[in-house]
């Protein structure tokens, strides 16, 4: 009954909104910095994505000892680290750090 509760707990604690936060920075900035912030990310995404994107089909990789072998589908989705909505979380994310912000629950009543 206690991991029950522990675990609603949990679940509820994962769907409460979160918002930037930076002590002396009003709302109106940080929402500024946040879009700023996304717009370079889904920029520099966009970017690598178009420079690193294999072409579709199959591809010859080589193993640790040097041996060919074929990889098949050797398109840009068969690549997890390539995916540039991930990619473009993760550098938006970076960039609000960089500026000192924090990820922080939204208090209630307020917009995020």
């Amino acid at each position: 009954m206690r991991s029950a509760r522990v675990l609603l707990v949990l679940l509820a604690a994962g769907c409460a909104p979160m918002q930037w936060a930076k002590e002396g920075v009003m709302p109106t900035q940080a929402n500024e910095d946040a879009v700023k912030c996304q717009q370079d990310a889904w920029r520099e995404a966009q970017l690598n994505s178009w420079w690193y994107t294999r072409p579709l089909g199959p591809i010859v990789a080589h193993d640790a000892a040097g041996h060919a072998f074929v990889v098949w589908p050797g398109g840009p989705f068969s690549d997890p680290f390539n995916d540039p909505f991930l990619e473009e979380g993760r550098l938006a994310h970076f960039c609000m750090r960089s500026k000192g912000y924090e990820l922080v629950p939204a208090e209630p009543g307020k917009k995020p």
